[in-house]
């Protein structure tokens, strides 16, 4: 992969009353969302580990069939769910800087995802 050479970054998941709940690594945001996604969890608010910056993802996992040519630990784990796996997509809607480091001092709108650019309120 394309990540082989780059340092991985820390990511603080951060949950909507701006509490870190879980780290999670990956030489990008979104290999870090990922990670995320595969729990099954959906408003994704990561903030990148000694910065101010947060990077919004919406996430799904959702089971498929396995590959033929996927490794023998996947075909085996393939087995318990009736030959599928679970495979996460996440969609990066955007970023935000903090004005404070430490996350309580931050105004709690900053811990909820924002609203797509195309989208309408109140519809989905």
């Amino acid at each position: 992969m394309a990540t082989e050479g780059r340092e991985k970054r820390n990511f603080g998941l951060i949950n909507e009353k701006g509490e870190e709940i879980g780290t999670f690594s990956g030489a990008q945001p979104r290999d870090a969302a990922l990670k995320v996604a595969n729990r099954g969890i959906t408003s994704i608010v990561l903030r990148e580990k000694g910065t101010k910056k947060l990077h919004y993802f919406v996430g799904k996992r959702e089971l498929v069939a396995v590959p033929k040519n996927a490794p023998a630990w996947i075909q085996d784990a393939a087995k318990k769910n009736k030959g599928k796996i679970f495979k996460a997509n996440v969609e990066k809607i955007g970023t935000a800087q903090l004005q404070f480091v430490k996350l309580e001092r931050n105004d709690k709108s900053f811990f909820k995802i924002p609203k797509k650019a195309g989208e309408k309120k109140g519809k989905k």
